[in-house]
């Protein structure tokens, strides 16, 4: 089998290549046995199967390892735009390859280190590489990446807010409770839990401006908290309104055009936003396997995927 089809059939995603599905779904199971081994494995009534996790562990770990040297070994089809060495560097270091790498990791690390134990917990997130690539996730990641600069200046917001409680509670409660507020940090865990409505109540204020402070604080954690649910509640009409208007023909474009995309195409691996921006056309629809996906900025083409978009005029063809 030569490396090309390799890479077809590892690739996630590829609903309309039998071989590549099987190897999804074969993926998903193989990652479900390995989490589940991680959370059978804490329960001490379950001390006696031990050797039997012991073994799925290994063996799920061992699938990993063979799918990770895959996945490096064909690298330049996933980056087509580079050399092989480069390609192989830039999966290392995206999202799939570190997950990939900190999957199994842990496995070797288990007596050591608790930082390394902790890795295991990183298994968990080998799922998100499968969702990636279906529309529901690509919705998601959109809205978040689109709405990156405004959610960042929210969470600014919730800091400082937390460290302007904090020094407050600290000033106000420290000679009540010199223990519990030692100094401005120690208020820290009491301004988060505070501001985000969570109240543990293993620190509290007990002076009256104290407690009038908190009342003060709890109401802005509600308003600073909101802030950020609305953009992103905005951010998915905005992304559902513009999927949906993408399927309605535009007056000012005159030309619909289909395309199927072969291995040579210049578009392959392209996002739907670098092809709308490079070639100044308006993609309607892509249809991958069978199915009719819309077309979210992020969503990358692949081998064989038709695309259905319009033009200004013919020379905006793709090909």
């Amino acid at each position: 089998m030569d490396r090309k089809r390799v890479f077809d059939i590892i690739q996630i995603g590829n609903k309309d290549d039998r071989a590549s599905k099987a190897f999804d779904i074969f993926l998903v199971i193989t990652i479900v046995v390995n989490i589940s081994v991680l959370f059978l494995s804490t329960f001490e009534e379950l001390d006696a199967y031990t050797g039997v996790f012991d073994v799925l562990e290994a063996v799920t770990i061992a699938i990993f390892i063979v799918e990770y040297i895959l996945r490096i070994w064909t690298a330049d089809f996933l980056y087509p735009d580079k050399t092989r060495g480069r390609a192989i560097g830039r999966f290392l270091v995206s999202f799939d390859g570190i997950v990939e790498l900190f999957t199994i990791l842990p496995f070797f690390f288990l007596s050591g280190f608790v930082v390394f134990r902790l890795l295991r917990v990183v298994r968990i997130f080998h799922l998100f590489r499968i969702n990636a690539n279906y529309d529901s996730f690509n919705v998601i990641t959109s809205v978040l990446y689109e709405k990156r600069n405004a959610l960042l200046s929210s969470i600014f917001i919730v800091i400082v807010m937390m460290l302007a409680s904090s020094l407050c509670i600290y000033s106000v409660e420290h000679t009540a409770q010199p223990e519990a507020f030692r100094n401005a940090f120690s208020g820290i865990w009491w301004s988060l839990s505070t501001i985000f409505t969570v109240g543990y109540g293993d620190i509290y204020p007990i002076t009256t401006l104290g407690k009038c402070l908190t009342v003060v604080i709890t109401i802005l954690g509600v308003l600073g908290v909101a802030i950020p649910t609305g953009i992103i509640s905005a951010g998915f009409v905005e992304h559902y309104s513009r999927m949906r208007n993408k399927g309605l023909p535009d007056p000012s474009v005159r030309n619909t055009v289909s395309l199927t995309l072969s291995e040579d195409s210049p578009i392959l691996n392209k996002t739907v936003d670098e092809i709308e921006r490079t070639y100044a056309v308006s993609i309607a629809a892509v249809v991958r396997g069978g199915a009719v996906m819309l077309p979210t900025d992020q969503l990358r083409l692949e081998e064989a995927d038709m695309l259905i978009y319009q033009t200004g005029d013919e020379s905006q063809r793709l090909g």
